[in-house]
């Protein structure tokens, strides 16, 4: 069955993703219909799929946030 993932609801969406988790393919369409969605004006952390080096990129954010919370950073 064929989900049409723009027409299903913040709430269908997450449950579709829960269902799929394991189908990389789906979780993955699904996720980015998802992430679409959200207010442009939030603040914004990278989505790996969309950086260049996700593991490298990915752990200096981390490492970012420890040192932050290490150091009381706002």
């Amino acid at each position: 069955m064929t989900q049409n993932l723009h027409q299903m609801t913040n709430n269908a969406l997450k449950q579709y993703l829960s269902e799929h988790r394991n189908d990389e393919k789906a979780f993955r369409a699904a996720l980015e219909v998802l992430i679409s969605r959200r207010d442009p004006n939030a603040s914004y952390q990278p989505y790996p799929f969309d950086l260049a080096d996700p593991e490298g990129e990915v752990e200096a954010i981390l490492k970012q946030k420890i040192n932050q919370a290490k150091y009381n950073i706002p």
